[in-house]
């Protein structure tokens, strides 16, 4: 099989023109995620097709074009476009009530939204139909505002090479805020120690996200 794409957690091979194998490592939750992409798909929000799966692999529909992420980085004016475009995918999503088997995360009483919690532009492929938003590994059920929070620190504080990379991501967060409706600001803190304990964590991503607790600010 051919490895096209390696995360943090689980590599991507390719099984035919219209199929990929993404294989966890070290195990993961492929039950509830694929179960969690069936029920967003029947939804109506763009996930991939899942065809089956096993203890640590998932067989799904292979996606043809960039990640967001790819994109931003070959067309940088896109930024504040693109930036709207996750807000928004971020509000298409929390427009869905959870399902009861989702786990609760950053939830209070009523908050029964479905949250991704990895939601990042390389996690979403822009395929010539429209994005599609992969790996819901963190999935659960909660606050919208933690979401966004979440999406926030991540972009905000990930190392970013070069300094057109690091002064465009505030265009991109601009971006993603005016078009959600939630407002992240009293999740911000919550965010940022969720994200410290990411073990894939840099030591300056974790001094940032520090700092970014202490002030409660993803800024």
């Amino acid at each position: 099989m051919e490895l096209i794409a390696r995360g943090r957690d689980a590599d991507v091979y390719a099984l035919d023109a219209s199929r990929v194998l993404r294989r966890y490592r070290d195990g993961g939750p492929t039950e509830q995620e694929s179960r969690l992409m069936r029920h967003l798909a029947a939804n109506g929000y763009p996930v991939p097709h899942v065809y089956e799966i096993t203890e640590t692999d998932m067989v799904l529909e292979r996606l043809t074009g960039p990640t967001m992420l790819e994109a931003l980085s070959r067309q940088p004016w896109r930024l504040p476009a693109l930036g709207r475009l996750l807000g928004s995918l971020h509000d298409r999503l929390h427009a869905l009530p959870a399902p009861e088997w989702l786990p609760k995360r950053f939830a209070t009483a009523g908050d029964d939204r479905v949250l991704h919690l990895d939601f990042h532009p390389g996690n979403v492929v822009l395929t010539p139909s429209g994005p599609s938003v992969i790996d819901w590994r963190n999935a659960g059920a909660g606050d919208p505002a933690a979401d966004l929070a979440m999406t926030l620190v991540t972009v905000g504080n990930a190392d970013a090479p070069g300094l057109v990379a690091r002064l465009g991501r505030g265009l991109f967060l601009r971006g993603v805020r005016s078009a959600s409706e939630s407002d992240p600001n009293f999740r911000v803190r919550d965010a940022a120690d969720a994200k410290l304990a990411d073990p894939n964590l840099t030591p300056a991503e974790a001094a940032r996200l520090r700092r970014v607790g202490a002030k409660g600010s993803h800024r």
